[in-house]
Protein backbone atom coordinates (compact mmCIF):
# COMPACT_ATOMS: atom_id res chain seq x y z
CA UNK A 1 0.00 0.00 0.00
CA UNK A 2 1.89 3.18 -0.98
CA UNK A 3 0.10 6.59 0.59
CA UNK A 4 0.81 10.15 -0.70
CA UNK A 5 1.43 12.27 3.03
CA UNK A 6 2.77 15.80 3.35
CA UNK A 7 4.68 15.77 6.99
CA UNK A 8 5.12 19.32 9.07
CA UNK A 9 8.76 19.88 8.80
CA UNK A 10 10.54 23.00 10.45
CA UNK A 11 10.97 25.06 6.84
CA UNK A 12 7.53 23.91 5.89
CA UNK A 13 5.69 21.37 4.09
CA UNK A 14 7.15 18.20 3.31
CA UNK A 15 5.98 15.47 0.81
CA UNK A 16 6.65 11.97 0.94
CA UNK A 17 5.35 8.55 0.15
CA UNK A 18 4.64 6.22 2.66
CA UNK A 19 4.35 2.68 2.24
CA UNK A 20 3.28 -0.51 4.14
CA UNK A 21 5.04 -4.09 3.61
CA UNK A 22 3.33 -6.97 2.43
CA UNK A 23 5.23 -9.14 4.74
CA UNK A 24 4.42 -8.85 8.63
CA UNK A 25 4.89 -5.66 9.99
CA UNK A 26 8.00 -5.14 12.02
CA UNK A 27 9.22 -1.67 11.77
CA UNK A 28 9.19 1.56 10.43
CA UNK A 29 12.54 3.42 8.47
CA UNK A 30 12.77 7.18 7.21
CA UNK A 31 14.66 6.75 4.18
CA UNK A 32 16.46 9.89 2.92
CA UNK A 33 17.77 10.94 -0.92
CA UNK A 34 21.04 12.35 -1.89
CA UNK A 35 21.70 16.17 -2.36
CA UNK A 36 19.33 18.38 -3.46
CA UNK A 37 21.41 20.28 -5.74
CA UNK A 38 22.89 17.55 -7.77
CA UNK A 39 19.08 15.90 -8.41
CA UNK A 40 18.76 14.22 -5.82
CA UNK A 41 14.81 13.56 -4.91
CA UNK A 42 12.47 10.85 -3.10
CA UNK A 43 12.76 9.19 -6.80
CA UNK A 44 16.16 7.99 -6.76
CA UNK A 45 16.22 4.59 -7.73
CA UNK A 46 19.07 3.65 -5.63
CA UNK A 47 16.30 5.37 -2.40
CA UNK A 48 13.61 3.36 -4.03
CA UNK A 49 15.57 -0.02 -4.14
CA UNK A 50 16.33 0.90 -0.20
CA UNK A 51 13.15 1.34 0.55
CA UNK A 52 11.65 -1.88 -0.80
CA UNK A 53 14.34 -3.78 0.20
CA UNK A 54 13.61 -2.88 3.73
CA UNK A 55 10.05 -3.61 3.30
CA UNK A 56 10.73 -7.06 1.84
CA UNK A 57 11.99 -7.69 5.59
CA UNK A 58 9.23 -6.28 6.92
CA UNK A 59 9.72 -2.34 7.52
CA UNK A 60 7.11 -0.08 6.72
CA UNK A 61 8.88 3.12 4.85
CA UNK A 62 9.06 7.08 4.16
CA UNK A 63 10.26 8.33 1.68
CA UNK A 64 10.43 11.92 1.51
CA UNK A 65 11.66 15.34 0.08
CA UNK A 66 14.22 17.31 1.83
CA UNK A 67 13.37 21.38 1.83
CA UNK A 68 13.19 22.80 -1.25
CA UNK A 69 13.53 19.51 -3.55
CA UNK A 70 9.73 19.11 -5.91
CA UNK A 71 6.75 19.84 -3.92
CA UNK A 72 8.54 20.20 -0.31
CA UNK A 73 8.84 23.46 0.96
CA UNK A 74 11.76 25.73 1.96
CA UNK A 75 15.24 26.00 0.45
CA UNK A 76 18.37 23.95 0.73
CA UNK A 77 20.34 24.61 3.54
CA UNK A 78 23.68 22.77 3.08
CA UNK A 79 24.68 22.94 6.62
CA UNK A 80 22.58 20.50 8.84
CA UNK A 81 19.30 21.50 9.03
CA UNK A 82 18.11 19.03 6.62
CA UNK A 83 18.52 16.33 9.67
CA UNK A 84 15.52 18.43 11.07
CA UNK A 85 13.46 17.13 8.06
CA UNK A 86 14.40 13.93 9.03
CA UNK A 87 13.33 14.18 12.22
CA UNK A 88 9.98 15.33 11.26
CA UNK A 89 9.55 12.62 9.13
CA UNK A 90 10.37 10.38 12.07
CA UNK A 91 7.95 11.93 14.24
CA UNK A 92 5.61 10.49 11.90
CA UNK A 93 6.69 7.21 11.93
CA UNK A 94 6.31 7.37 15.77
CA UNK A 95 2.91 8.81 15.81
CA UNK A 96 1.50 6.74 13.07
CA UNK A 97 3.48 3.42 14.18
CA UNK A 98 3.90 4.14 18.13
CA UNK A 99 5.10 0.51 19.23
CA UNK A 100 7.29 0.11 16.66
CA UNK A 101 11.06 0.09 16.25
CA UNK A 102 12.14 2.94 14.34
CA UNK A 103 15.21 2.39 11.92
CA UNK A 104 17.07 5.56 9.46
CA UNK A 105 18.32 5.03 5.90
CA UNK A 106 20.06 7.26 3.55
CA UNK A 107 22.23 7.21 0.53
CA UNK A 108 25.39 9.74 0.00
CA UNK A 109 23.86 12.70 0.98
CA UNK A 110 21.34 11.01 2.87
CA UNK A 111 23.08 8.69 4.63
CA UNK A 112 25.59 11.77 6.26
CA UNK A 113 21.65 13.24 7.26
CA UNK A 114 20.74 10.00 8.93
CA UNK A 115 24.44 9.49 10.43
CA UNK A 116 23.92 12.61 12.17
CA UNK A 117 20.34 12.18 12.81
CA UNK A 118 21.20 9.01 14.81
CA UNK A 119 24.16 10.02 16.46
CA UNK A 120 21.70 12.31 18.70
CA UNK A 121 18.82 10.59 17.95
CA UNK A 122 17.98 7.50 20.27
CA UNK A 123 14.95 6.71 18.81
CA UNK A 124 16.10 5.00 15.21
CA UNK A 125 17.55 1.54 16.64
CA UNK A 126 19.03 1.20 13.49
CA UNK A 127 20.74 2.35 10.23
CA UNK A 128 21.16 2.08 6.90
CA UNK A 129 24.15 4.06 5.33
CA UNK A 130 24.45 3.40 1.42
CA UNK A 131 27.38 5.47 0.15
CA UNK A 132 28.03 8.39 3.02
CA UNK A 133 30.70 10.41 0.97
CA UNK A 134 33.54 10.31 3.71
CA UNK A 135 36.15 11.22 0.75
CA UNK A 136 34.49 14.80 0.47
CA UNK A 137 32.61 15.59 3.55
CA UNK A 138 32.63 15.47 7.61
CA UNK A 139 31.29 12.21 8.32
CA UNK A 140 32.46 12.27 12.12
CA UNK A 141 28.91 11.58 13.05
CA UNK A 142 29.82 7.77 12.42
CA UNK A 143 32.05 7.83 15.67
CA UNK A 144 29.61 8.87 17.51
CA UNK A 145 26.83 6.43 16.67
CA UNK A 146 25.84 3.73 19.45
CA UNK A 147 23.11 2.20 17.69
CA UNK A 148 23.59 -1.05 15.33
CA UNK A 149 23.67 -0.89 11.45
CA UNK A 150 24.92 -1.04 8.04
CA UNK A 151 27.14 0.14 5.63
CA UNK A 152 27.45 -0.52 2.37
CA UNK A 153 29.99 0.95 -0.27
CA UNK A 154 30.98 0.23 -4.00
CA UNK A 155 34.49 -0.92 -4.56
CA UNK A 156 34.82 2.22 -6.62
CA UNK A 157 33.17 4.83 -5.15
CA UNK A 158 34.91 8.30 -5.80
CA UNK A 159 33.76 9.89 -3.03
CA UNK A 160 34.61 6.82 -0.64
CA UNK A 161 35.15 3.57 0.06
CA UNK A 162 35.51 0.54 2.64
CA UNK A 163 39.25 1.17 2.80
CA UNK A 164 39.04 4.88 3.14
CA UNK A 165 36.10 4.15 6.11
CA UNK A 166 39.16 2.43 8.01
CA UNK A 167 41.83 4.98 6.85
CA UNK A 168 39.31 7.97 8.26
CA UNK A 169 37.31 6.10 11.41
CA UNK A 170 39.22 3.00 12.98
CA UNK A 171 37.43 2.76 15.76
CA UNK A 172 33.85 2.66 14.91
CA UNK A 173 31.65 1.09 17.11
CA UNK A 174 31.45 -2.86 16.91
CA UNK A 175 27.50 -2.39 16.40
CA UNK A 176 28.16 -1.78 12.68
CA UNK A 177 28.72 -4.15 10.15
CA UNK A 178 30.01 -2.92 6.69
CA UNK A 179 29.49 -4.66 3.43
CA UNK A 180 31.21 -3.74 -0.24
CA UNK A 181 29.75 -4.21 -3.60
CA UNK A 182 32.72 -5.23 -5.79
CA UNK A 183 33.39 -2.93 -9.25
CA UNK A 184 30.47 -0.49 -8.11
CA UNK A 185 31.05 3.07 -7.87
CA UNK A 186 29.10 5.98 -6.17
CA UNK A 187 25.92 5.25 -8.25
CA UNK A 188 26.23 1.56 -8.31
CA UNK A 189 25.57 1.41 -12.21
CA UNK A 190 24.83 -2.21 -12.88
CA UNK A 191 24.96 -3.23 -9.13
CA UNK A 192 21.73 -1.97 -8.21
CA UNK A 193 19.95 -5.62 -7.72
CA UNK A 194 23.19 -6.44 -5.38
CA UNK A 195 22.67 -3.47 -3.25
CA UNK A 196 19.13 -3.82 -2.53
CA UNK A 197 19.90 -7.71 -1.81
CA UNK A 198 22.16 -6.41 0.37
CA UNK A 199 20.29 -4.44 2.49
CA UNK A 200 17.42 -7.22 2.16
CA UNK A 201 19.74 -9.74 3.57
CA UNK A 202 20.79 -7.70 6.63
CA UNK A 203 17.22 -6.63 7.25
CA UNK A 204 15.87 -9.57 7.39
CA UNK A 205 19.01 -11.50 9.39
CA UNK A 206 18.28 -8.41 12.54
CA UNK A 207 14.86 -10.39 12.92
CA UNK A 208 15.68 -14.38 11.91
CA UNK A 209 18.17 -13.83 14.92
CA UNK A 210 15.99 -12.57 17.57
Amino acid sequence: MSEQIQVNGPAGRLEGIFEQPEVALRGAAIVCHPHPLHAGSMRNTIVFRTARALRAAGLATLRFNFRGVEGSAGEHDGNGAEAGDAAACLDFLAERHPDLPLWGAGYSFGARTICELSASDQRIQRSVLVAPPIAVYDCSCLDRIRQPGLLVFGSGDEFGTLTELAQKHPDLPEALEFHEIPGADHFFRGRTPLLEESIRDYATNVWESR
